[in-house]
């Protein structure tokens, strides 16, 4: 028998296990296969990849141990079980830490909040949060926000209404956080969103953060070994990791160097008026210049700037759009705004005043069912410290790397009821007519127990003062044909973005 004789046996023994597993699992909408695993199945999916997880997951039960190929290591369990998602991230909040693998895929984000355990991560945490407690911080926020829409993201949307001009409302929100969470953190505003509609310019740092999201992404679908070869060898994906890196990590050395500057030389003459508040210089001041270092000022950078761009941007795109596409919705947000406190003398930015804002009960509850359906982080990683035993009654080995779905979880009947794909912010209000709770670890949109998010209100009261502004001036319509669908990425940013027609309308007509 020579060697073709031994391949034609091996093709042959190969295609029946093939044929035989597919057959046994045709009805299932996952199929794990001999060698290859579940792989080709989320290959073939992966352009509906959240949709995917969530009919699967639906179809398990809600907890499903992923097969990847065999001695690939890519072995993990996913769930939207919000039982199993509260053990995991309160009840035994100790055993479920971000650990190696999710370190790596993050290892832009260095040592910062998002990417830590511990005693790192605690550290950074009480910092933070003693920032985020503080009216100075809320005060620059609303005050940045105020002064971005009235400089340039009002009258560039008046532009368009005059033009007629179709704008992408997404990349629009996206330059819009970046400069006001660049101003807030870093003192320093780029300026990538215009007051008129010129050509847009193109800020390095800015194209860097979406590449490197594309990338880090990448690192998800693919073998470890894969990606590490790549970063080796400085070639595809992990070749444009590297020069984004180095883009981004050139800005906030910049940017660093003069946060200690500028409290060195603020130290040395005791000048009576402090220094103007960012949340570089106020960590800088927290902690002391002789206990902090500039890597730790930079990881907590990159971190603040991420999450006030990207999670922000999108929770306003998605929200944007599921209120153009339902005029019943959209109409009772407007109702609720003139009723409560608008008069014919006021204008949006006195109407946005924070003590108006827990006025709109119904836009509140939009905002939520907007988060609900599509949270801006899709997917959260875990990694088990020792063997448990889930509430689901799934066994979790030590090191076992655990993902939940956030998208899933937003979409499970058993949280939501049988509309749980509708739109309606009606769910989160109650006959009383205020809101009702939902207990984090059910709607997990700002992540639940002890790394629940610290800028959850900031974020709301964001959301709120924007909505406000734009809805009162203009009325947005997706181009028809357009199709608006969740890209593969990270953050759950729009594929094809959020093409819309402004037209601008009085706040009483």
């Amino acid at each position: 028998m020579d060697s073709l004789d031994f391949i034609l046996i091996f093709v042959a023994i190969a295609s029946f296990f093939f044929i035989h597993t597919w057959r046994s699992n045709r009805n299932n909408p996952i199929i794990n296969l001999p060698f290859f695993g579940m792989l080709p199945s989320v290959l073939c999916n992966l352009s509906n990849i959240q949709d995917y997880a969530t009919t699967v997951l639906n179809h398990y039960g809600g907890t499903l141990m992923f097969k990847g190929p065999w001695l690939t290591n890519v072995n993990f369990l996913i769930t939207s079980d919000p039982i199993n998602v509260h053990h995991i991230t309160s009840k035994n909040f100790d055993n479920y830490i971000k650990g190696s693998e999710f370190y790596e895929i993050f290892e832009i984000m260095g040592d910062g909040i998002f990417n830590t355990d511990s005693h790192k991560w605690k550290r950074s945490r009480d910092i933070l949060h003693s920032l985020f407690r503080q009216n100075s911080f809320e005060s620059l926020v609303v005050k940045i926000i105020h002064k971005k829409l009235e400089s340039c993201l009002v009258p560039l949307l008046h532009n368009a209404s005059e033009l007629g001009t179709i704008v992408d409302l997404q990349d629009i929100f996206q330059r819009f956080t970046f400069d006001n969470i660049c101003s807030i953190v870093l003192g320093f505003d780029p300026n990538s969103l215009p007051n008129k509609l010129i050509q847009f310019p193109e800020i390095a740092f800015e194209k860097a953060f979406n590449k490197m999201e594309d990338s880090m992404f990448y690192r998800h679908i693919v073998p470890r070994f894969l990606w590490k070869l790549q970063k080796w060898l400085q070639i595809g994906q992990e070749k444009t990791y590297s020069e984004c890196e180095k883009i981004i990590d050139q800005f906030l050395h910049q940017c660093i160097s003069s946060t200690f500057q500028e409290q060195s030389k603020f130290n040395c003459t005791k000048h009576e008026n402090e220094p103007k508040f960012n949340m570089l210089k106020a960590i800088v001041e927290e902690s002391g210049t002789e206990q902090i270092d500039r890597k730790f000022l930079r990881d907590n950078a990159i971190s603040l700037l991420a999450a006030g761009r990207d999670t922000i941007s999108s929770g306003l795109s998605w929200f944007f759009w599921l209120v153009s596409t339902h005029p019943l919705v959209e109409a009772k947000i407007l109702e609720e705004i003139r009723a409560n406190f608008i008069h014919r003398e006021e204008n949006w930015l006195i109407t946005s005043r924070l003590e108006n804002l827990n006025k709109l009960v119904y836009l509140h509850g939009a905002l939520c069912e907007a988060l609900r359906l599509f949270p801006p982080l899709p997917i959260e990683h875990k990694s088990a410290v020792k063997s448990d035993i889930l509430p689901s009654g799934d066994r979790v080995n030590a090191n076992t790397r655990i993902l939940y779905s956030l998208y899933s979880m937003g979409r499970m009947e058993q949280i939501w009821g049988e509309d749980c794909l509708e739109f309606k912010p009606e769910r989160w209000i109650s006959d009383k007519g205020s809101i009702i709770h939902v207990p984090s670890y059910k709607f997990i949109a700002f992540q639940a127990g002890p790394r629940s998010c610290l800028g959850k209100n900031i974020s709301f009261i964001q959301m709120k003062i924007i909505a406000i502004a734009l809805l009162l001036n203009f009325q947005f319509e997706v181009v028809k044909g357009h199709n608006v669908c969740p890209c593969l990425s990270v953050i759950l940013h729009m594929k094809h973005g959020l093409k819309v027609k402004v037209t601008k309308r009085g706040i009483i007509n």
